[in-house]
């Protein structure tokens, strides 16, 4: 057999060339870069992003309707665990709701230590934005930097509040406890050299070349449109919208304080990015404001249909033989115990929002004169900032989605609830 006849014939087939297919990629639930429990099924053609759709869920505990099951004090300590970067915001939001239901007047000093408790959340907050944020990008020395002052803060809300995180410290009428003299030496120190920490940020990211290729033009919404997807917050800050309800719908001690909103021009992820840095320059000056004007008086309001009686008349008796520290008082308990259990709210509804570090925090509340909650809804900022990602994504690399779920700075537990 000749060498020619004995060579066999092969008939090529036509491959339909892959890249006329768009790819479908999982990012997360468990990747680290989407910031919880989340996962994103994205369209690509090549690297780019066609389309990039949430999907959440995964961490879903139906903390509304516990609160249609809870009594209305009870469920104080679930706020703290829907946004549990600031978890003390939470709960004062949730308490500023219930007390406009009730129709309850905080007295003024229990305002203004409220406004250092808000400001304290939201630079708690945004310093995770700020070191993870760089960290998804590559700059892992800013996240060090950021974590040295988040763990001074986690030290002053442990002296406050006795617990480092869900620190359940807030009350409706009031707050647990008055501030002390150790707390707020602790937290002068802290901000005597804050500002030229977060000027640190700043030198190692505002104008870092690499950071401003990652971010600039990246990630772009319109006014408009960050509008309609009911934005709030420093996403909606950034695109040039002035709209903060600490200014807008003034509440707990607000009013008093001087401060400016930072706004952004362009609506990308590096003007976000910019927003949240200096909101912790003003949220520093906030802060040192409330302790300058930081009235005397009661932290508690004295309507003890809805509002527990301090501690210290609770561990202390006494009769017409005199005063007994450290031994209960019979009565006190009673009340606390009543307030707790079986306290009733006025039928009707009320909704109360507060500028929570990633936007509109707000509760809505439904009573049928019960001592639970007829319908508890909450209006969580990172469930409708997270609307934006499919938007700011398209057209996109791959690698710049990364950057725009960090510039979006929402936390799962809030969005999932």
């Amino acid at each position: 057999m000749s060498e020619t006849s004995s060579r066999r014939t092969v008939e090529l087939h036509w491959q339909p060339d892959l890249h006329e297919q768009p790819t479908i990629l999982n990012v997360g639930p468990q990747h680290p870069a989407t910031h919880g429990v989340l996962r994103v099924i994205v369209t690509l053609d090549g690297e780019e992003v066609i389309d990039a759709e949430p999907v959440i869920g995964y961490l879903h505990r139906g903390k509304e309707k516990m609160g249609e099951n809870l009594t209305w004090h009870t469920w104080i300590c679930h706020a703290d665990r829907m946004d549990y970067l600031s978890p003390t915001l939470n709960t004062l939001g949730y308490c500023e709701a219930v007390e406009r239901l009730a129709g309850l007047e905080v007295p003024p000093r229990a305002k203004f230590l409220r406004v250092i408790l808000y400001e304290l959340s939201r630079i708690f907050a945004h310093l995770v934005y700020v070191g993870t944020g760089a960290l998804d990008l590559g700059a892992a020395t800013v996240f060090f930097h950021a974590w040295r002052e988040r763990e001074k803060l986690y030290d002053i809300f442990d002296v406050i509040t006795g617990h480092r995180m869900n620190n359940g410290f807030a009350r409706i009428g009031g707050i647990q406890a008055d501030i002390t003299d150790e707390a707020a030496a602790k937290i002068h120190t802290f901000l005597s050299d804050f500002e030229q920490r977060v000027d640190g940020y700043e030198t190692l990211l505002t104008n870092n070349r690499l950071w401003w290729q990652r971010t600039r033009d990246v990630g772009v919404i319109s006014a408009e449109r960050a509008v309609a997807l009911g934005l709030t917050g420093p996403n909606l800050r950034g695109t040039g919208v002035c709209r903060d309800l600490r200014v807008h719908e003034p509440y707990a001690a607000y009013p008093e304080m001087d401060f400016e909103i930072p706004l952004g021009t362009r609506g990308d992820c590096y003007d976000r990015y910019l927003v949240r840095v200096e909101e912790l320059r003003q949220s520093a000056r906030i802060i040192r404001q409330a302790f300058d004007k930081l009235p005397q008086g009661e932290i508690y309001a004295e309507d003890r249909r809805f509002v527990l009686p301090p501690r210290e008349r609770v561990v202390t008796s006494h009769d017409k033989e005199g005063v007994y520290p450290n031994q209960a008082s019979m009565e006190e308990v009673i009340a606390q115990f009543k307030v707790v259990t079986d306290m009733k709210m006025p039928a009707g509804m009320a909704y109360r929002a507060v500028e929570g570090a990633k936007g509109e925090l707000g509760f809505y509340l439904v009573s049928d004169g019960g001592n639970m909650a007829r319908r508890l809804r909450v209006r969580s900022p990172s469930f409708n900032n997270l609307q934006a990602l499919a938007e700011m994504a398209r057209g996109r690399l791959i690698s710049d989605l990364v950057a725009v779920i960090a510039s979006l700075d929402f936390v799962m537990g809030e969005v999932d609830r």
